[in-house]
């Protein structure tokens, strides 16, 4: 479990993070939404300690991710929105680094490149930024980590890719994995990523499972304008509104409508999940 308490970072004197508090647990893919610049690259690198808190705390089953000691290391991943070519091919980058996690699979790094439909003996410099992604996602779950964290993974992917993606972080994360996905593509990790984290810069708005979010909100797909909607978006046919779950009603959780209704209504959304 990680628990993050009073975050806060800054980048000299201008502030990126303030006063973050929240917990992640085991056995959950989380997604990570937020405007561009809230900090969610920022807070994936505190989370793996490639950066050291200003203020606050950050517990990673008992040991700080900054202290970056080998058994903590070697039960986390950090894969990055930009991968670097290297002169070695996929097979040869998985076998030379995946010592380093003890959980590492050969055989599943051979079998996620054939759900990507990879030639693992193809040198990593000669793949396009698309290929590339895929080989470092591919050798990422390899490692089978208990902590994951992914950076916009399906920047670069093409729409069969992204398919293979989902069918990839379903089949290859271990049960009592934490897995933590920034993403701008919502549309592309709608059916994956639960709970759903939106991020502020001094404030999680919102950290609730797709559940949570069903029972307290309602997404109608509809016609008729909804004077109690604190969202509305036109679709082809008819508009996409948000309003608070008075009645009970189960509906599909809409993702980009869910960013949205959380964006324009900061202190609303927060009041309606604060006894969460």
């Amino acid at each position: 479990m990680i628990k993050v308490d009073n975050l806060s970072f800054s980048y000299g004197p201008v502030p990126c993070l303030e006063n973050i508090s929240l917990s992640l647990e085991e056995g959950k893919i989380y997604g990570l939404l937020g405007e561009n610049g809230v900090g969610k690259t920022t807070l994936l690198t505190l989370l793996c300690g490639l950066k050291k808190l200003r203020q606050g705390s950050i517990v990673t089953d008992g040991e700080i991710p900054s202290e970056r000691t080998p058994s903590f290391l070697e039960n986390q991943y950090y894969l990055p929105d930009e991968v670097a070519p290297v002169n070695s091919t996929a097979i040869a980058f998985a076998r030379e680094r995946g010592c380093f996690w003890p959980r590492f699979s050969e055989q599943n790094f051979c079998a996620i490149m054939e759900l990507f439909e990879m030639d693992i003996h193809q040198k990593m410099n000669a793949m396009s930024a698309g290929q590339l992604k895929k080989s470092y996602i591919s050798f990422a779950l390899a490692c089978n980590p208990k902590y994951l964290f992914l950076d916009e993974p399906t920047n670069g992917l093409d729409i069969p890719s992204k398919a293979q993606f989902r069918k990839a972080i379903l089949s290859y994360t271990a049960e009592d994995s934490v897995v933590v996905i920034s993403t701008h593509q919502v549309k592309d990790l709608e059916n994956v990523i639960d709970p759903i984290i939106i991020l502020d810069r001094r404030d999680v708005l919102l950290n609730a499972s797709v559940a949570q979010i069903s029972e307290k909100l309602y997404f109608d797909y509809g016609t008729t304008v909804n004077e109690a909607s604190i969202y509305s978006e036109a679709l082809p046919g008819g508009l996409i509104q948000v309003y608070p779950n008075t009645s009970g009603r189960e509906s599909k959780v809409n993702l980009e409508a869910l960013f949205n209704a959380v964006h324009n209504n900061k202190q609303l959304i927060k009041g309606i999940f604060s006894h969460e």
